[in-house]
């Protein structure tokens, strides 16, 4: 499968965006998705991700502003940001996983990943 994300951008703080990850290929209501993000100088960190079911989890940090959503009949899933600081300057990545891992929160657990967006956010 490839991933194509889109979506990111600059925004000051407090404003909000909404990045989407299609996904070529069969299947893709039986993946696993998860969205990444990666700061300069820093590594992978989680953000969020769904259960090919529905379910989904965040990191602490995504807690009650980021909402991840998916559209099988699209292929495509999307991470709602709201509520942007500037911490969350990042490329943002988005990732399948075939496996039904465990935690789905480690890169390690994902099989396929898409280029990267860039999300800006300034003070």
């Amino acid at each position: 499968v490839q991933l194509q994300a889109s979506g990111g951008g600059s925004v000051q703080a407090g404003g909000s965006l909404r990045l989407s990850c299609v996904a070529s290929g069969r299947s893709f209501s039986r993946y696993d998705m998860g969205w990444f993000r990666q700061a300069p100088g820093k590594g992978r960190e989680f953000v969020a991700a769904i259960r090919s079911g529905g379910r989904t989890r965040y990191a602490n940090s995504a807690e009650g502003r980021f909402t991840i959503s998916r559209d099988n009949a699209k292929n495509t899933v999307y991470l709602q940001m709201n509520s942007l600081k500037p911490e969350d300057t990042a490329v943002y990545y988005c990732a399948a996983d075939w496996n039904y891992s465990a935690d789905l929160d480690q890169p390690f657990e994902y099989d396929y990943w898409g280029q990267g967006t860039q999300v800006t956010v300034s003070s």
